[in-house]
């Protein structure tokens, strides 16, 4: 037998017009390996080539189909991520060599000089439709890859050990504090001007966010250096910074005596972590902060996020508004969004951008971050530090599917007139915690607020965040909290 696939002799036609029918052939073993191989009497070879393709699909759906959450767990894991980009290569490599050895099976054996520039152009062309592919996943994978080793850092940076078999220590709750820091280049340092406490149920993934205002006075600080210096509240270093909350972590960074043993950009997290422990008597197990200018970034990155506006919004610094309707926002207009105070409030800016955190949570679909990855990860790297470890990862992963399946999602936040931001009620805020933690719905009419009036519960109030929050003393759904 020939080592090369003559048409003319089997068939006794004319090679000059045999040229698309071996790019068929060169096309069908593109799309299923071995087939030009099976056409020229190459079975063994052919029917090894047809078996690994169809084996490797059918692995590809199978895992899809029924373990798409180990999957899941799995794409957390730098080791893993480094051994599927090396394997999406290796599949690259075989797939061009299956597409030129098919061509070369089945290539007539005489063409002219133009007919066979045509030929090989067009399996430089179907090799490069091959490769591309395949060199963009494993490109993206090099660079989620980078992504998550450089925001996650293996052990965290808390110190503990991390128990994989047991992530959460046998803890029923794991509480991590979100944090907006707003940064800019006339501003010294960074303010964390939204704080939230997210306390998730492992079991159930049922969470509950717990925020507390920037402006927050008086706040009792942890055992230790920062109350040894603060014995009666945290009072700042006077004139710029008059000792609110969103002060905290800057000062700290400040001065490392607050914090002993605690390096540079860890400072501020630890003590910030501790003080709002104590404010709301519960554990924080991790924090995640996000730069608020970065997070406009992760916004262009992701194409715009699409919020409903339920009222006139300044923006800018020109006197632009944004204005009532269904919108996509950019990431410059969702910022402002999510921090302008004009014609409203702190708290009505706490309101908003928990509601934009949650559109952009439902918006980050699978086919928007594949299609924007690479901007997205670079976006992620500038914008998002945390102390949550890798190790920990393919756990968090795995409580997230469950937030995300059904869960429900409550929100109460510590505002005026529930709390009064200059003279803080601590006892009640931990009270009302501790009740919004254990899952109870009671009427608000059961607490008092802190003038000793009665409060209204949430579900009367108005599904747009509003400069006058209600002083609402139970958890609120944000499904029911955010306008649609």
């Amino acid at each position: 037998m020939a080592s090369r696939f003559d048409v003319r002799d089997a068939r006794g036609e004319d090679p000059e017009r045999s040229l698309p029918h071996a790019l068929a052939l060169t096309l069908a073993s593109a799309l299923v390996w071995g087939v030009a191989h099976l056409v020229t009497g190459r079975r063994i070879v052919g029917a090894l080539l047809v078996g690994a393709f169809v084996l490797l699909g059918a692995a590809a759906a199978v895992a899809g189909l029924f373990f798409r959450p180990r999957l899941m767990e799995l794409a957390v894991q730098p080791a893993w991520l480094s051994g599927t980009a090396g394997g999406i290569l290796a599949i690259g490599l075989v797939w061009v060599t299956v597409v030129i050895r098919s061509y070369q099976l089945v290539r007539p054996g005489a063409l002219s000089l133009g007919k066979s520039t045509a030929g090989g152009v067009a399996v430089t062309v179907l090799c490069f439709a091959v490769a591309v592919p395949v060199s963009w996943g494993a490109y993206n994978t090099y660079v989620y890859r980078d992504a998550l080793t450089s925001i996650f850092q293996t052990g965290g940076g808390n110190g503990r050990p991390v128990n994989t078999k047991d992530p959460w220590n046998g803890q029923r709750r794991v509480n991590v504090l979100l944090l907006g820091g707003d940064a800019a280049a006339n501003r010294q340092g960074v303010r964390t001007d939204s704080m939230t406490l997210a306390s998730v149920d492992t079991k159930t993934g049922d969470t509950v966010l717990l925020s507390l205002p920037r402006n927050l006075e008086s706040i009792p600080m942890p055992a230790g250096p920062a109350r040894d210096r603060f014995p009666y509240g945290f009072t700042g270093d006077g004139g710029g910074t008059p000792g609110l909350l969103n002060e905290v972590y800057q000062y700290a960074e400040d001065h490392p005596d607050l914090v002993p043993g605690a390096r540079k950009n860890q400072r501020g997290p630890e003590l910030l972590k501790a003080t709002i422990s104590g404010i709301l008597n519960q554990p924080v197990d991790y924090y995640i902060l996000v730069d608020m200018f970065g997070f406009a970034d992760i916004v262009d990155a992701m194409g715009g996020v699409r919020l409903k506006i339920t009222e006139p919004i300044p923006f800018g610094q020109r006197g632009e508004v944004l204005q009532p309707g269904n919108r996509v926002l950019k990431g410059k207009e969702a910022l402002w969004y999510g921090r302008s105070r004009t014609l409203s409030s702190d708290y009505a800016r706490m309101g908003r951008q928990k509601c934009l955190l949650a559109a952009i949570a439902k918006q980050a679909d699978p086919q928007t971050v594949l299609t924007r990855f690479d901007k997205l990860a670079a976006a992620t790297k500038r914008a998002i530090s945390t102390d949550i470890p890798q190790e920990l990862l393919p756990a968090f992963v795995s409580l997230s599917s469950k937030v995300k399946d059904g869960s429900r999602i409550d929100s109460l936040q510590f505002v005026p007139p529930l709390i009064s931001t200059g003279n803080p009620d601590f006892a009640l805020i931990r009270k009302l915690t501790a009740r919004a933690i254990a899952g109870e719905r009671a009427q608000a009419s059961a607490s008092p607020s802190p003038t000793g009036t009665k409060t209204r519960p949430a579900a009367g109030a108005s599904p747009s965040p509003s400069p006058s929050p209600s002083p609402s003393t139970k958890p609120v759904s944000l499904d029911e909290a955010c306008p649609h």
